[in-house]
């Protein structure tokens, strides 16, 4: 029996019976019921009642080539049929994971050739860590064990995600972290710079922040700082270009390892494979996850450089680490197929030299004049818009969050799904999105901001 003979009503009743969503009130939802998507095509998704959505945050962050790709569900089937599982543990492979390796160290950074799989981001972020504690403790250095990561940042939503992140809220209900994780300010100009401070000198200053931090620690007891190229889950915070050089100064200056999460920047949201490409930063371990797949297989990929695997291998010894799914041969054929698809339709370059520009441009002209509109900052498919009370001040709304989610409300009743994270409302679209679709979307946004100014001045 399938959901079309469900009423709506019936299948938010069965939600609320017996389904615990992510990241929710479930108290304020049983209220409501849940928003019911059914189907998605193209750059939209289609709610129980018809209505059609343009698809702003790419699913979460992940559906790069946009929904009803016959090529992936055709892969996906002819794996099932083939091979549908087999574990890489014991010594054994599939054929896909080992294609797929080789294909991801192809379009990485130089330095990146060899791939550790999970089923997510947080996964990969756990793997990160373990295996930079793993490689100091090989290089005969156990002690060197502190991460040092960045507040508001975000890592995923298991224990070690949680703890690698610098969420407060998430902080608080962890009610005890994973141990020498300490967190530092991140480089959010919008709302910390000082007043007459450049962006350039900001930057700096939010870099030194992670020296002092290895400085009091002792940088014989720093193993590494983790950072996302562009903060996303935090509110898409976009650094000054001043940060991520100096960042990479001050870690080969203190033998620190930089791990860098792209879970969110990764396969083409930047105008190229990877935001380190984009943004000219080396690291150590990248994690990736979400479009890796475009969303339609749980896959992570931590990709790890050439000085970590080759002490793995030189020094040898077991790494107790792994999961039942590691390499999972259809999630893995799948991401072949959508790794071609983004290659063969020139969705990067198209982000790079056309969308990405044209996206800034529009979002500038059509909303950075308007009397809620703090500022407007975009890289690549990537965007925010500040939500401020006084635009001189930028002093904000009563109630944090709540005037962003004003907007939010709006905008989805327009036909226009965007997030909002505190008072920041931000976008990330699919990679297909064309100019016409980003004037859509500026149309659709400027009138639920309309909306949304009308309610919040009353």
């Amino acid at each position: 029996m399938t959901y079309q003979n469900y009423s709506l009503k019936q299948l938010q009743e069965i939600d609320a019976a017996h389904h615990l969503h992510p990241f929710t009130d479930h108290k304020d939802l049983r209220g409501t019921g849940s928003r019911m998507i059914t189907r998605a095509e193209g750059p939209f998704v289609y709610d129980s009642e018809g209505k059609e959505i343009l698809d702003g945050m790419a699913g979460l962050w992940c559906v790069n080539i946009g929904y009803g790709r016959n090529e992936l569900a055709k892969a996906a089937y002819a794996q099932m049929k083939e091979l549908p599982y087999y574990n890489s543990f014991f010594k054994c492979t599939t054929p896909t994971p080992v294609l797929l390796a080789k294909r991801l160290a192809e379009i990485a950074p130089s330095n990146m050739n060899q791939v550790f799989y999970g089923s997510s981001g947080s996964e990969a972020n756990d793997t990160a860590l373990r295996l930079v504690r793993h490689y100091w403790a090989l290089e005969g250095k156990p002690q060197k064990n502190r991460i040092i990561s960045r507040n508001w940042a975000y890592h995923g939503s298991t224990i070690t995600g949680t703890s690698l992140g610098g969420m407060a809220a998430m902080h608080g209900q962890l009610n005890g972290a994973v141990p020498n994780i300490v967190h530092v300010m991140p480089p959010y100009a919008f709302e910390l710079a000082k007043p007459g401070e450049s962006d350039h000198d900001f930057g700096l200053r939010a870099a030194k922040a992670v020296e002092d931090a290895i400085l009091e620690a002792g940088a014989e007891n720093v193993a590494a700082f983790i950072g996302e190229p562009v903060m996303g889950a935090g509110g898409v915070k976009i650094a000054p270009d001043s940060y991520w050089p100096e960042i990479q100064r001050i870690c080969r200056k203190h033998d620190v390892l930089l791990m860098l999460d792209e879970v969110i920047t990764g396969y083409g949201r930047t105008g190229e494979w990877f935001a380190a490409q984009s943004l000219g930063i080396e690291a150590d371990t990248i994690t990736t996850a979400k479009a890796l797949t475009s969303g339609y297989q749980p896959l992570s990929a931590l990709l790890v450089g050439d000085r970590i695997s080759s002490t793995l291998v030189e020094k040898g010894g077991e790494f107790y680490h792994g999961y039942t799914y590691s390499g999972h041969p259809v999630a893995c054929a799948v991401a072949l197929v959508n790794l071609d698809i983004i290659e063969k339709e020139g969705l990067i370059d198209r982000v790079r030299d056309e969308t990405g520009p044209y996206l800034a441009k529009a979002l500038d002209e059509c909303l950075a004049g308007h009397g809620i509109v703090g500022e407007v900052r975009s890289i690549g498919l990537m965007a925010a818009i500040e939500i401020v009370k006084d635009k001189d001040s930028r002093a904000r709304f009563e109630n944090g969050g709540f005037a962003a989610a004003t907007v939010r409300d709006h905008a989805i009743a327009g036909g226009m799904m965007m997030r909002a994270v505190g008072d920041t409302m931000i976008l990330s679209p699919p990679l297909i999105w064309t100019k016409d679709t980003i004037d859509m979307a500026c149309d659709r946004i400027g009138k639920a901001l309309d909306l949304a100014e009308r309610d919040l001045r009353k």
